[in-house]
């Protein structure tokens, strides 16, 4: 398994473990103090866990499982380095903004959570573009 793989996958673990931390926090707020959640929050866990965990799992298991191809034009591993980066600190940025906009009322906030998502849909398009070469049919050698 590459070490990006394993970045993702990693990534995605602690991703998994704030949706975690986050629901529980929201499930107290339910159930014990008898508050429901803003929706900022719900918006921030969902996201961690589909964005974060969820996509970045699905990623890195992709990039171990479609083995690159010989011609090296058709797959950039700097862009790949790229589309994680551009994944994980969109969707830090953007949980990281839900939760704050939770509490503060800054137009600064939206702006980081429309920031992060651009970052997110990026990344998905430019992963996209660079895992395609890579997915071919079993034994076809390119």
């Amino acid at each position: 398994m590459s070490e990006l793989a394993r970045r993702y996958i990693k990534t995605g673990f602690v991703f998994f473990i704030l949706g975690l931390l986050l629901g529980l926090y929201m499930i107290v707020n339910i159930h014990i103090l008898g508050n429901w959640p803003q929706r900022q929050l719900i918006t921030a866990h969902v996201h961690v866990l589909l964005f974060g965990f969820l996509l970045s799992l699905i990623m890195g298991v992709s990039i171990w499982m479609f083995p690159r191809t010989t011609d090296q034009k058709l797959y950039s591993p700097k862009l790949a380095d790229a589309v994680y980066w551009l994944l994980t600190l969109g969707t830090a940025v953007r949980f990281s903004g839900e939760i704050l906009s939770t509490y503060i009322t800054l137009k600064v906030i939206n702006w980081l959570i429309v920031l992060g998502g651009i970052s997110q849909v990026l990344a998905g398009f430019l992963y996209i573009y660079n895992i395609w070469s890579r997915v071919r049919p079993v034994g076809k050698q390119t």
